[in-house]
């Protein structure tokens, strides 16, 4: 399934994303730190949900309490609980 979450407190402004078989696949960011924000999406590609979440939830960026990772991390929880 396709999603796209509205992320708060960071640079960038859209994520994009699908949730398939329990798996993350197809992350993208509009907005932000481009080359940061492809490593992101191919580091997690295929990767477990639940164990994507745990590696990422609570990133900060500089003095910010989140980061895009974080914010990535809220929108595939808001995902699955729906």
């Amino acid at each position: 399934m396709h999603y796209e979450y509205r992320p708060r407190g960071v640079c960038s402004r859209k994520i994009t994303f699908d949730i398939e078989d329990g798996k993350v696949s197809n992350v993208a960011y509009e907005g932000g730190c481009n080359g940061n924000l492809k490593g992101i999406g191919r580091l997690v590609e295929g990767m477990d949900v639940e164990e994507c979440i745990s590696r990422i939830e609570g990133i900060q960026c500089g003095f910010k309490n989140t980061s895009c990772p974080d914010q990535l991390a809220k929108a595939l929880r808001a995902a699955v609980n729906r």
